[in-house]
């Protein structure tokens, strides 16, 4: 009897994202990725022109934390972005997503 090699489940290298904070910078528009343990994953959008508007950077940055929770946490989340506050900066809330009803019948 051959015995598999059990695999271990290695731990993502972050936790669930809670919200997303956007800016407008002279360089580009710049992200942070707040997670439920208190951490921050912060960068650029590299394929966002720097002359694209907001709802192109908000898109941008939505479908980046949608991508990263399903791949790396294999959840499902919504991106649901708060009215702004202030001239160039926009934040997001981000909640896992509700789980479709079983439709198999």
């Amino acid at each position: 009897m051959v015995r598999r090699k059990r695999e271990k489940k290695r731990r993502p290298p972050f936790s669930m994202p809670k919200g997303i904070v956007l800016l407008a910078t002279p360089e580009g528009w710049r992200h942070s990725v707040l997670t439920v343990e208190g951490g921050m994953l912060c960068g650029h959008l590299a394929d966002v022109p720097v002359n694209a508007g907001p709802a192109e950077a908000r898109a941008a940055a939505a479908a980046m934390v949608v991508g990263l929770a399903h791949d790396f946490l294999e959840e499902r989340v919504d991106v649901t972005w708060d009215p702004p506050r202030e001239p160039g900066s926009w934040t997001a809330q981000v909640t896992v997503a509700a789980t479709p009803p079983n439709t198999c019948g």
